[in-house]
């Protein structure tokens, strides 16, 4: 039976104090012009950046990770050589002429790759497992007949199974060879302020420690930073089938969507963190799962949102509204709605909250309640057990 098609679409609100989270080519954080007026933004990129970094942090153990980098052939040599004691020399060749009938072009510097490949971890000792038994015979084979054994190895076929959640979730893309890129079973958003933002400076000096035991005056330097602060509205997609599809297991899918929601809602992006130390957690998260289509729900916020009330508030509310509505004139109802918020219940917000999308439970509750849900939609396609 084939997998029931169903968009996990997660929907989040988070305040963050004066920050520069993501930078542009100026230094300064990134804007976009959205309904008419200047609003903060943070990077599709950034985000997602910021969710795998989460992903590492939190996850063990190190085979269940992936990298995405130029050198690739430099990992595989530091494998060979640590599980078969060949030299660097040895090693190199051999993750060299491993990685050759791939027939990815190399890269400006020598032994990089000419874009950044994202690969797991355990498929790179796989890979580096194909010569372990061979690897003094292979060093000392001429480069013909080296490249004649690699040919005979299953190397494609170990980068394209396997995949670690990062990679089944963000994809891969590998110009020179179709059968190695993976689609990516989510989608993200730019993040959007909710309302209009003003570019500001902070403008800081540094004393000279030396200098001002000397009773020498003035700033041993002076710089500027720029920063905004924002309510943002963060949007992403899953698509549940992708993600079944890019891993080996429906249960491995549903824990990858939980773990990509806890991901996307705990993390933030770094820029300038120790300047502005601006963690925050988010003030509204919401999922809600579909089998037509993701649906962005940003309208809500063409019009800014006022600054002469509370922002985060409001513009829950208005998100609320914006689904609610969209149900009335689509008519497509979502399969499951969860929302975890910190607005009062008995306020207007709160009202309007509950009525789009449920009443309030806690993050790890809504975390239970989706994998639940995704359970129950997966489970008519698994063979019963015999």
């Amino acid at each position: 039976m084939p997998a029931p098609r169903a968009y996990v679409d997660v929907h989040i609100l988070q305040t963050v104090p004066p920050a520069n989270l993501n930078r542009d080519d100026q230094g300064n954080p990134k804007e976009a012009f959205f309904g008419g007026v200047r609003r903060s933004r943070v990077s599709s990129q950034a985000w997602k950046r910021a969710t795998r970094l989460h992903f590492t942090d939190h996850r063990e153990p190190d085979q269940d990770q992936a990298t995405r980098t130029r050198r690739v052939a430099a990992a595989l040599a530091g494998r060979i050589g640590d599980t078969t004691g060949l030299d660097d020399e040895g090693a190199a060749r051999l993750a060299t002429a491993l990685l050759a009938p791939l027939k990815i072009r190399a890269g400006k510097k020598e032994g990089d790759t000419a874009y950044l490949f994202f690969y797991g971890h355990r498929q790179l000792d796989a890979v580096a497992a194909l010569v372990r038994d061979r690897a003094a015979e292979l060093v000392g084979l001429g480069d013909k007949a080296l490249a004649a054994e690699m040919e005979k190895l299953p190397i494609q076929e170990v980068f394209t199974s396997g995949h670690p959640l990062d990679v089944a979730l963000f994809g891969r893309m590998v110009a020179d060879i179709p059968a190695l890129r993976v689609d990516a079973a989510v989608q993200v958003a730019h993040a959007l302020s909710t309302h209009a933002v003003e570019l500001e400076f902070d403008y800081f000096t540094a004393v000279d420690d030396e200098a001002r035991k000397g009773q020498e005056t003035g700033a041993g330097m002076i710089g500027t930073i720029g920063f905004n602060s924002a309510t943002l509205y963060r949007y992403a997609s899953v698509g549940l089938h992708q993600l079944r599809h890019n891993l080996d297991t429906d249960e491995d899918a549903i824990k990858g969507v939980q773990s990509f929601v806890t991901s996307f809602a705990r993390s933030v992006p770094s820029g300038y963190g120790n300047s502005f130390a601006h963690r925050t957690l988010p003030s509204l998260v919401a999922v809600v799962v579909r089998s037509d289509q993701p649906v962005n729900l940003v309208s809500a916020f063409e019009e800014p949102v006022a600054s002469d009330a509370g922002i985060a508030a409001e513009s829950a509310r208005l998100l609320a509204k914006e689904h609610t509505k969209a149900l009335e004139q689509w008519g497509d109802a979502p399969d499951h709605t969860a929302v975890c918020h910190a607005f009062d219940e008995g306020s207007a917000t709160g009202s309007a909250i509950g009525k789009a999308f449920g009443d309030a439970v806690t993050f790890p509750r809504l975390l239970t309640g989706l994998g639940e849900h995704l359970t129950s939609l997966v489970a008519p396609s698994v063979p019963a057990a015999r």
